[in-house]
């Protein structure tokens, strides 16, 4: 049995690693959008920094990437900066493919 255990155990490590990593690519994903957005808005320096970090928080308000879409669509709305949906999403799967492709060179 504990040969089982053994691989019950593994498989479970491997599952949270793969959680783990998916978790940070996603964050960088959410940093690497705001910078983007930050950027399409005009924003520089530390105020672009300072947008990316709501970027990042904006994630944590319910499960998905809505919550991330719906906050830096409605900033470049209010920023009057005509930027469609489907540019955005298709923007955050580059971004999403990018930090994961960062994370996995990190280990």
């Amino acid at each position: 049995m504990s040969g089982m255990d053994d691989r019950e155990k593994g498989l479970e490590g491997a599952y949270a690693h793969s959680q783990e990593l998916e978790f940070k690519a996603t964050v960088r994903r959410n940093k690497l959008l705001g910078l983007w957005v930050a950027e399409q808005m005009g924003k520089t320096g530390e105020d672009a920094q300072n947008y990316a970090k709501e970027v990042v928080k904006a994630d944590f308000e319910e499960a998905g990437h809505e919550d991330v879409y719906r906050k830096v669509k409605g900033d470049l709305d209010a920023a009057d900066v005509d930027v469609s949906e489907h540019v955005i999403r298709t923007r955050m799967d580059q971004l999403l493919a990018e930090a994961r492709e960062q994370v996995m060179k990190e280990g």
